[in-house]
């Protein structure tokens, strides 16, 4: 579903990414773990278009997105729920999940939307801002759902969340991957959350790959040196 291949991208002249490749299987979750200033965050950003590629290839499906801009590749089925989860915080809740509807033509928030996510239904008319850090980065979900992606990106989803919310957030995307059948992929630094969310865990270093196993069998002890400073 989401293939890429010998991905390079720079800030200036200092190259970030050096030749990634990764290949996510329609409806296979896929966590991207590494310590902070390791190419997580450039990663989603250059899958996204945010930052553009100096080298390789992104395909969604059967669609090459590479020279794409961001909102164009919304279109071709990429979701993205960035670092920060960047919601409109002046907009109701319902305001900001139809800002996600405008590659899609229509005009309804879909139902199933509001059903993963319940507190968003009862709390449409509340402002963004208002919202707890876990709500808004449901909030942020359902937004980037409601483009209808063939595959979503999560840069840093838990980051200043509650142990409790983040539990809740990994049993809802593996819910989201069953309902909708999307493939999923998320940077993270919580080792917990990604072992109980992914089938396949990567670690990243200094812009390269470094490991990569499925989440049965994995050394977890050898993944936590990765992340260790």
């Amino acid at each position: 579903m989401l293939n890429v291949t010998d991905l390079h991208a720079a800030y200036g002249q200092s190259e970030i990414l050096h030749g990634l490749h990764l290949n996510v299987a329609p409806g296979e979750i896929v966590a991207i773990m590494g310590r902070n200033g390791m190419g997580k965050t450039t990663l989603m950003k250059t899958l996204m278009g945010i930052v553009p590629a100096t080298g390789g290839s992104v395909r969604v499906g059967e669609t090459e997105v590479t020279g794409l801009k961001s909102h164009q590749r919304v279109a071709s089925g990429i979701g993205y729920v960035p670092q920060g989860r960047m919601i409109f915080s002046a907009m109701t809740v319902q305001e900001n999940v139809e800002t996600g509807l405008t590659v899609t033509g229509r005009k309804e928030v879909p139902g199933d939307i509001y059903e993963l996510f319940p507190v968003l239904l009862e709390m449409k008319s509340r402002r963004g801002g208002n919202l707890s850090g876990g709500q808004q980065q449901q909030l942020a979900i359902a937004r980037a759902l409601a483009s209808d992606p063939k595959v979503l990106l999560l840069d840093e989803p838990t980051e200043g969340i509650q142990p409790n919310i983040i539990r809740e957030m990994a049993r809802t995307l593996r819910r989201i991957r069953d309902q909708r059948g999307l493939s999923i992929v998320v940077s993270e630094q919580v080792l917990s959350f990604a072992l109980d969310v992914a089938d396949r865990v990567l670690v990243i270093e200094n812009g390269t790959f470094v490991h990569d196993s499925p989440r049965d069998g994995i050394d977890e002890a050898k993944v936590a040196k990765f992340l260790s400073v």
